[in-house]
């Protein structure tokens, strides 16, 4: 499972839409998602080097807001890869999440303080704990 403070996940979503805002939209990852999806706020769950959740605003020469994953943060966990291995996958790739239905999620739980994401070779589960 990766773990991601509530804090940090609301800092990249605004993030993204402040960027969006001022740059003229929202950018797609792979050139894989719908035109509705282009259009709206979100996160991206990456995997590459470690797990993090980046914003999805366009940049305009700027840098993205990156936040790694509390168990996999390759600038503090020496095993990292087995990490992003076993949560992630093998392979390196991008989920889009929309911040809407995260935004619902978060306000049904104001109790918690961490989201939890969990994937498997079908399916990504986020759920939301007390930490």
């Amino acid at each position: 499972m990766l773990t991601f403070s509530i804090e940090s996940v609301r800092a990249v979503i605004a993030r993204g839409i402040a960027d969006a805002n001022v740059n003229g939209g929202f950018r797609d990852p792979h050139g894989g998602l719908s035109n509705i999806d282009n259009c709206k706020p979100g996160l991206w769950l990456v995997g590459d080097h470690g797990v993090y959740l980046c914003s999805n605003g366009k940049l305009a020469g700027a840098r993205p807001l990156v936040v790694y994953a509390q168990e996999c943060d390759p600038t503090r966990n020496d095993a990292w890869f087995e990490v992003k291995r076993r949560t992630f996958g093998g392979d390196d790739g991008v989920d889009f999440v929309d911040a809407a239905e995260l935004e619902c999620l978060m306000g049904a739980a104001p109790e918690a303080t961490h989201l939890r994401i969990s994937m498997d070779d079908s399916a990504m589960t986020i759920d939301l704990i007390r930490a």
